[in-house]
């Protein structure tokens, strides 16, 4: 890939309005990072909005200057570095920027997540259940959080952990782990989607959860409370077909009632690594080792015209509503309303959410 190539595509996906699916469809469309911002202005002026606000490559030359002083590279979607298994994913994430070993993520991977404010037994349990997984040479993700993402990680240091985080790569939260994310950066591999000096805002982190499931074969979760961030994150995992397994706890322990509850629902309950590994089953060769495939540019029979636009558009409301209905009611072809939505939504105009839905902005 060219330098400015590199250049073009990081400065699409820091464009104001351009999201992980839109990037995707944009490259889809245009096969390049270049010719995609080419067409922006257009696709823009089409959604109803006026003068396309494309991030400067000034912008983008910082981000890559600051991540090298870092020693941290940026990892695009269709390179060989990306974990392929969240490649496969809905709305994945079109660049990593990361530090350290890649190639753990081409062997079985267990996301370990947890409650922050877990008991000293669920830490203990977790530290023992990811040594073991790592002395059986599975990579052992989590999110770096307090309680059991910690645990976590520091008993699969013997092996292999990667770190996903919610904020820059130079940004350690919580603060008291940050010695804890430079060893794991140095040795073993650090994840993160937001540029460097990025804070950790709430608005993050289920962004930085849906990365934790998808470059895992299953989901673990050891301590959670019904609405936590844990249980997004083995949600996320069942929505891409992956394993979620949980720790039973006890009924009086509001910690517990998250897990529980996902094993109630189906979820894998787990008391030993060997549950884990049971649960896992042989690893597909093809998910682990998958190789990038380049964009090529396929573009529709026709970009679609007004009277498509003003049929998708008066379907749309505040509550989400799944593309595929957008596409039954408005009797329009699926590339047409697809296009719509995204020069919409590059407009402003649009929200996506998870599940493949949309809603006005």
């Amino acid at each position: 890939m060219t330098p400015a190539e590199r250049l073009a595509r990081l400065r699409l996906i820091r464009t104001p309005h351009v999201g992980p699916v839109s990037w995707h469809q944009l490259m889809q469309r245009f096969g390049s990072g270049e010719a995609a911002l080419a067409a922006l202005p257009d696709l823009v002026l089409r959604g109803g909005a006026g003068k396309a606000r494309i991030a400067p490559a000034e912008l983008a030359e910082r981000e890559y200057a600051r991540a090298a002083e870092l020693g941290a590279r940026h990892v695009f979607s269709d390179e060989d570095d990306y974990p392929p298994l969240l490649r496969e994913v809905e709305g994945a994430p079109p660049v990593l920027i990361v530090r350290g070993r890649t190639d753990m993520l081409r062997r079985p991977c267990l996301a370990i997540v947890g409650a922050r404010n877990a008991s000293a037994i669920a830490c203990r349990f977790a530290r023992q259940i990811a040594s073991e997984l790592a002395a059986r040479d599975v990579t052992v993700v989590s999110g770096l959080a307090r309680g059991v993402d910690t645990a976590a990680h520091v008993g699969a240091l013997g092996g292999a952990t990667a770190a996903v985080i919610a904020s820059g790569l130079d940004i350690a939260f919580p603060p008291e782990n940050a010695e804890l994310q430079e060893k794991i950066a140095c040795d073993q591999l650090l994840i993160a989607e937001q540029p460097p000096g990025t804070e950790p805002l709430a608005r993050h982190f289920p962004a930085r959860n849906r990365i934790i499931a998808g470059v895992a074969h299953g989901t673990l979760v050891i301590e959670a409370a019904p609405k936590s961030g844990s249980l997004i994150t083995a949600r996320r995992a069942g929505d891409y077909g992956r394993e979620v397994m949980a720790v039973p706890g006890s009924p009086l322990d509001p910690r517990a009632q998250g897990c529980n509850l996902l094993i109630r629902e189906g979820a894998t309950l787990v008391q030993t690594v060997d549950d884990v590994l049971e649960a896992l089953g042989p690893i597909d060769a093809r998910m682990v080792r998958e190789p990038a495939r380049p964009f090529v540019a396929v573009a529709p029979a026709h970009d679609g015209n007004v009277g498509d636009r003003d049929a998708v558009a008066q379907l749309l409301g505040p509550t989400p509503v799944a593309v595929d209905e957008l596409v039954r009611q408005s009797g329009r072809a699926a590339a047409d309303v697809q296009l719509v939505l995204l020069e919409l939504e590059l407009a402003g105009r649009v929200t996506r959410h998870a599940g493949a839905r949309v809603s006005l902005a």
